[in-house]
């Protein structure tokens, strides 16, 4: 099986439309039927920081997350699916209940 990665595309100043406990009842699905890999939110942007490793031992560090943009991931699943229809299905799951946009990419295998 293939794994996917489900990423829960925030837009700052967007509100989600989510019920409560729509996102954990999904998760518990997800692990009774064994698709469930790994999953978590993200904790905010300004928690980020990029690491650049360049040639011999100089590495720079910088605050803040890579690229500046109102659209970001703010959390993420991986499952396993035989196809991109049953992740693609997953992710629809996944959008209604947690009101966000859900990308779906392949894991290179």
């Amino acid at each position: 099986m293939t794994q996917y990665l489900l990423g829960v595309m925030m837009v700052e100043g967007e509100p989600a439309e989510s019920a409560p406990g729509a996102v954990d009842a999904v998760n518990q699905d997800m692990v009774a039927q064994g698709v469930w890999v790994f999953g978590g939110g993200l904790e905010a942007r300004s928690a980020a920081s990029v690491v650049r490793a360049h040639q011999g031992n100089d590495v720079l560090v910088t605050d803040g997350p890579f690229a500046e943009s109102k659209e970001y991931m703010a959390g993420f699943w991986v499952i396993e699916a035989p196809d991109v229809e049953t992740a693609q299905s997953w992710a629809t799951r996944a959008s209604k209940a947690c009101g966000r946009p859900i990308e779906v990419t392949p894991f290179d295998a």
